[in-house]
Parts: C-alpha cells; sequence; structure tokens
C-alpha cells in the first residue's frame, strides 16, 4: 500500500520536529519533508507534490491563509490547519478553511505546544482521513453584508413554530455551511439548528463569520433558549446540544454528556432530540464528513414521522462520509449537490 506523504510547515523547530516525529510513528505516512514559513512551504509543495499538507496559521514572510489561498489557485492539496485556541486563532482557521484547507487541529496549548502528544492521534487520522478527500473549486468568498439588518425579518408569531432545519456536518463543514447558510432569505419560515463537529473556542468564529455573510441571524447556541424562524444556532465546540418543547415552545439544551460515537456535540443526539417534538415539520441535512454521525438519528426521525431527509451528494462533498451512510439507510428523500442545498430546504419548508 502506497504511503501517504506529508510536508509539514511551521515556523517552529521544535513544532516541526514534533510533528514529524508523531506522523512518521504511523507506517502509513511518509514525512517528505518540512518548511518554516508559507513561502517555503510553496516551492517544497511544487518540487515534492505531497498528499497531504499540515500547516500553521500563524508565520513569518507567508502566514497560513495566504499560503493557504496560493496553494489552492496553484497547486491544490489537502491541507490541514495547526492553530491555537485564542480568539485571533479560531478567526484566522475559519478564514484558512475558508480559502480551501479541510480541516485543523487545535493546538493544546498554543503556538509551541509541548503537550502536542494529546492530538497526535486525531492528527494522524486526520492526515489518512484527507488524503482521501476531493479537492472542491473555492466558492466565491462573499463580501460582508453590512447592510442586512433590514431585510431581517423578527417574526411575531413565536410560540407557533411548525417547522424545524436540522443540519449535520464534519471535515469540509465550514465551508459547506457558509455556502449553504449565506444561500437562505432572511424570512426563511424555520429555525435552523447545526451541529459541526468541532473542538471547543473555534464555533464562535464559524458563527460570527458566517453571519456576516447572511441574511439569516447566525449564531452560537447558548442554554434554553427558545429558538426563533430566520436564525441558525450552531452547537458549541465540546457541547451536545437538544430541542426540548415545553408550553408549545420549543428551545436548546446544551450539556456536557459523553461524546456519542466519538462526537461531542454528535448528529444523532440533535436528530433523535428532534425526533421526540411532534408537533413539527423537519428537513434534516447531512452534508460533507466522515464516518457516520447522523445516521441512526435520521432512522429515529423518519420513524416519529414529518421528516424529509437531504443529503449531500457525493460530486460536491470533500469527504463522502456521513452523506454515504445516510442513503445507505434508504431513508433518504433527497441526493442533491451543495450548490442546491439551500433551495431544496427551501422547498421542503
Amino acid at each position: 500500500m502506497k504511503q501517504i506523504s506529508v510536508l509539514v510547515v511551521d515556523d517552529s523547530a521544535f513544532m516541526r520536529k514534533l510533528i514529524k516525529e508523531f506522523l512518521s510513528e504511523d507506517p502509513r505516512i511518509n514525512v517528505l519533508d518540512t518548511a518554516k514559513n508559507g513561502q517555503e512551504a510553496i516551492d517544497k509543495i511544487k518540487k515534492l507534490e505531497p498528499d497531504v499538507v499540515t500547516m500553521d496559521v500563524e508565520m513569518p514572510v507567508l502566514n497560513g491563509i495566504e499560503a493557504v489561498k496560493i496553494i489552492m489557485k496553484q497547486h491544490p492539496v489537502p491541507i490541514i490547519m495547526l492553530s491555537s485556541t485564542t480568539k485571533a486563532g479560531a478567526e484566522n482557521t475559519i478564514l484558512a478553511m475558508e480559502a480551501g484547507a479541510i480541516d485543523f487541529i487545535a493546538k493544546p496549548s498554543g503556538a509551541i505546544s509541548l503537550d502536542l502528544y494529546k492530538v497526535k492521534a486525531a492528527l494522524i487520522e486526520k492526515v489518512i482521513t484527507s488524503s482521501k478527500a476531493k479537492l472542491k473549486p473555492l466558492i466565491t468568498a462573499r463580501i460582508p453584508n453590512v447592510n442586512r439588518t433590514e431585510k431581517r425579518i423578527e417574526k411575531k408569531e413565536k410560540n407557533n413554530l411548525s417547522k424545524l432545519v436540522l443540519i449535520g456536518t464534519s471535515t469540509g463543514g465550514p465551508r459547506a455551511l457558509q455556502e449553504v447558510i449565506s444561500s437562505l432569505p432572511a424570512d426563511i419560515d424555520a429555525p435552523i439548528i447545526v451541529v459541526q463537529h468541532m473542538p471547543p473556542g473555534f464555533t464562535q468564529s464559524l458563527a460570527n463569520r458566517i453571519d456576516s455573510l447572511s441574511e439569516v441571524k447566525v449564531k452560537e447556541a447558548e442554554q434554553n433558549e427558545s429558538i426563533k424562524k430566520g436564525t441558525v444556532y450552531i452547537a458549541p465546540g465540546g457541547y451536545h446540544v437538544r430541542l426540548r418543547e415545553k408550553l408549545g415552545q420549543a428551545f436548546l439544551t446544551i450539556d456536557k454528556e459523553p461524546p456519542v460515537g466519538g462526537h461531542r456535540p454528535a448528529v444523532n443526539v440533535l436528530f433523535e432530540s428532534a425526533a421526540k417534538l411532534k408537533n413539527y415539520h423537519k428537513v434534516a441535512v447531512i452534508m460533507t464528513g466522515m464516518g457516520s454521525d447522523g445516521t441512526l438519528g435520521i432512522l429515529e426521525l423518519k420513524n416519529s414521522g414529518q421528516t424529509t431527509v437531504i443529503a449531500e451528494a457525493e460530486e460536491s462533498c470533500i469527504v463522502y462520509g456521513m452523506p454515504k451512510a445516510a442513503v445507505l439507510t434508504k431513508k433518504v428523500d433527497e441526493v442533491v449537490q451543495l450548490g442546491s442545498i439551500a433551495r431544496a430546504i427551501q422547498n421542503n419548508l
């Protein structure tokens, strides 16, 4: 079996050494070389043609975001960002993923993480997953919608929610979510609850970024929050989000109960909680991602009735794992490419 060739990019010699050692421990991976900044990375990618690149976000000469933009134009390759969980680090990670990076790993304790071993297994897994990922043409970055507040429509009938949109995604999800959510109208006739597999510290930046590009309001979900039409609620990294109902009003709860299927937040947890709400028509959407999270939840949603399930088509998925598992249940109603998901959601409300 051919080894996965990797280029490690980081401005810290210590971090380059550590990442190279960790990856080299896996017989499936061959670290070709290292680079100390974005410009050196671009030169070495042209020469070495690695299968996967791990890229630090903050670097001199050319930082991770700018490097990703150039690489995706000139010599596209799956890129995994290594980033700090600071607010700036999280924002830059979201921008790097918007620029075309496939996934990211949060460094446990900043730029020089002596405890990087804590994410070793996750890093190896992401390198292997990313080597199989399909690179997509970049979505045109939308301009933040500064004037969109007037277009937002506060619906008065808060106690009469009859429709729900539920979205689950993982690897490749941030870009897919941006494409779908920024295409939804302000007056969409449902609240939208999203589970994106992410560690703590990054979902707020993801929500802020998509909010700046969208007509609907996008925010991180909060404990005991009533849900409103025209608002997107993203599960906070590291927390499950569930739908509950009291006196006819649906609301969200967040908790740190154990991971389900290795995930917290887990799509299955959201879907299974929604299946218990009887007086709603639900549109459940599964998009790009590794694994099969959401599949058990789809079965429960369909058993509870009044549910339309949409899966992203293989052609547009960065990783066709979760949608494939969903399709295999034979419970999916529509399979559509990413660019048509927003329309499919509205057509089913």
